[in-house]
């Protein structure tokens, strides 16, 4: 079984999440490729056996590309490749339909309850099985701080997820 995790990142968080993820899934013996959907064309990640997709929360669900310009032009982010275009809602706008494929979806959000924050899993969620995904599991949030750093633990976390993803896929063939 192969496996696709690609993300949507603004601040590096959501990559360094995605990363964990897609780490923890070859460590379990899965052919892994990962990385931002603005160098893995929709196409290319729905020939995967598992689709692992994720994104950062802004403005309570995926960004758009005001907050994706908000993020890019922020003096305090270091990340060395913001995604800019596509945004995720555009990338799976184009994602090919599959016909039950395997799926997992994730995102980054502030350290706060979701009603307040929002989650963008849940947005990406729907949209993933609208295209003929079955989800593996529910969508998980991985948390930042207010200073848009990951929460300590979140990587360890993230890495659990994805041998649990693992685990999953091989009993869903």
């Amino acid at each position: 079984m192969n496996a696709m995790v690609v993300y949507e990142s603004l601040y590096g968080n959501t990559a360094a999440i995605g990363e964990a993820i897609a780490e923890a899934l070859r460590g379990r013996g899965l052919e892994t490729e990962s990385g931002l959907i603005s160098r893995i064309s929709p196409e290319v990640a729905a020939a995967f056996d598992l689709l692992v997709v994720g994104g950062p929360t802004h403005q309570h669900g995926m960004s758009k590309p005001a907050t994706r310009r908000t993020a890019v032009q922020d003096a305090a982010n270091a990340f060395a490749d913001p995604t800019v275009e596509p945004g995720l809602s555009e990338w799976l706008t184009d994602l090919p339909d599959t016909d039950g494929k395997l799926g997992a979806v994730f995102d980054t959000r502030i350290d706060k309850p979701v009603f307040l924050t929002g989650s963008a899993a849940k947005g990406i969620a729907p949209r993933l099985q609208g295209s003929g995904y079955r989800l593996l599991a529910k969508p998980e949030s991985f948390l930042v701080t207010m200073k848009n750093r990951l929460r300590e633990g979140e990587i360890e976390r993230a890495g659990s997820w994805g041998a649990e993803l693992a685990e999953l896929a091989s009993v869903s063939r």
